[in-house]
């Protein structure tokens, strides 16, 4: 978690792979704690292909069997179908807008929204820009996108940095 925090966690992500691990991994993540959907992290990675959502679309109802018996992952059937159906989805945002990245980044302005609380209890668990982005995912067909979900997945690519005023990340952040 450590690493996670100081490495990742409210750093801008950009690249269309990462930002599909991520959506899968905060639905994955859905009534769980993040720590252990950490722990699966590397494990996920292998069985999803790399999070490449060209093959992740292409899964069908043998490799979901083979996922549902793999004690690697969270092994929740409708997260599961979600994560093929969140991979159809994510190609169909890429070919409408040239990539997930341009897409997703309009929630919040194409910039991140940089909070200063003084304690993670003022850190709120979804907002407006949230909302929006809930909204228009599930629109568009994606699964376990609701606005608290799409918020720790705003948090998680540096949409929204929310490290506290006490964070020596805060203070580093531009």
């Amino acid at each position: 978690m450590v690493c996670y925090h100081d490495e990742e966690w409210g750093v801008p992500e950009h690249d269309d792979r990462k930002l599909f691990e991520f959506i899968v991994l905060e639905g994955a993540q859905a009534g769980l704690s993040w720590n252990t959907i950490l722990q699966k992290r590397e494990h996920y990675r292998k069985v999803f292909d790399q999070f490449d959502p060209l093959l992740v679309a292409k899964y069908e109802e043998r490799k979901v069997e083979q996922l549902l018996a793999d004690p690697g992952i969270v092994r929740n059937r409708l997260k599961i179908a979600s994560t093929i159906t969140n991979a159809k989805a994510f190609l169909a945002v890429q070919k409408e807008f040239g990539s997930f990245d341009k897409y997703i980044w309009q929630f919040v302005g194409g910039k991140p929204i940089l909070n200063a609380w003084p304690t993670t209890k003022e850190i709120p668990a979804r907002t407006a820009e949230s909302d929006a982005m809930s909204k228009d995912l599930l629109k568009r067909g994606f699964k376990f996108v609701g606005s608290t979900i799409c918020y720790a997945f705003m948090q998680a690519t540096g949409m929204v940095n929310d490290h506290t005023t006490d964070c020596f990340k805060f203070k580093k952040r531009k």
